[in-house]
């Protein structure tokens, strides 16, 4: 199908994956910096467990990432910034879900919503990102369905777009070997960022609650001093090649 004969999606999700990076972050900056995280009924106790409830759905995330990286990788970035394919892979977790990678993000985004808690961070980004990848997602399919033909539509009758299939998952995970370097080569800077984002939030909200209880925001800080010390060793890791290995 021609540029000018696509789908609007389909051309809006082709824009998108050519420039997500520096398109998803500015919104992302925009969005929870530029709105006050909110307390969650004026009372910073059961914001703390709001804080949690958002973490723990980001780390969701993180962990399905590492699992779809992890046993059976399929490489997101395209050529020359689009969609791009030499093989059709639909073994690992894309046997279970089409796209669990992008699942996997849309978790980490809820996440920090969850954590930061404004109203309009949760419509704005919502409706922003869902849309985002909905239409990245159909650029990708036309793609696809182009180059791999009829195996392409026989794996999207048997396996769901964005939802889990549970079935056989089990067997899935217990026949694959999980490459570890892989997966933290190709993803700590993702987990970086949004754990380094989560430390902000919760900075942010402990210097606004300095009042309640005599609180210091020393845990953040010290959680982010710990995370970029982190990062920067993984990435002094890779330059030397430590976490290269024959299956990618």
């Amino acid at each position: 199908m021609t540029q000018d004969a696509a789908p609007l999606a389909v051309r809006y999700g082709r824009w998108l994956f050519k420039h997500r990076n520096k398109v998803f972050t500015a919104f992302m900056l925009a969005l929870l910096l530029g709105l006050p995280p909110v307390t969650v009924g004026g009372d910073w106790r059961i914001d703390r467990w709001f804080d949690l409830l958002g973490f723990l759905v980001a780390a969701s995330g993180q962990a399905l990432r590492a699992a779809v990286i992890g046993l059976e990788y399929i490489k997101r970035g395209g050529v020359n910034k689009q969609p791009h394919a030499d093989k059709l892979v639909t073994g690992g977790m894309f046997g279970h879900c089409r796209n669990p990678l992008y699942v996997g993000n849309l978790l980490i985004l809820a996440g920090l919503f969850v954590i930061h808690n404004h109203p309009l961070v949760y419509l704005l980004g919502g409706v922003f990102y869902l849309t985002a990848y909905h239409a990245i997602v159909a650029a990708e399919e036309d793609y696809l369905a182009a180059k791999f033909g009829a195996d392409f539509t026989r794996y999207c009758t048997e396996v769901p777009r964005w939802t889990l299939r549970w079935r056989g998952l089990g067997d899935t995970l217990a026949s694959m070997e999980m490459n570890w370097k892989r997966m933290v080569q190709k993803d700590y800077g993702t987990a970086y960022f949004w754990l380094a984002g989560a430390a902000v939030l919760l900075l942010v909200e402990r210097l606004r609650d300095a009042g309640y209880a005599g609180q210091a925001p020393t845990a953040p800080l010290a959680a982010l001093a710990a995370l970029t010390a982190v990062f920067f060793v993984v990435w002094r890791l890779k330059r030397a090649r430590w976490f290269q290995t024959s299956n990618g």
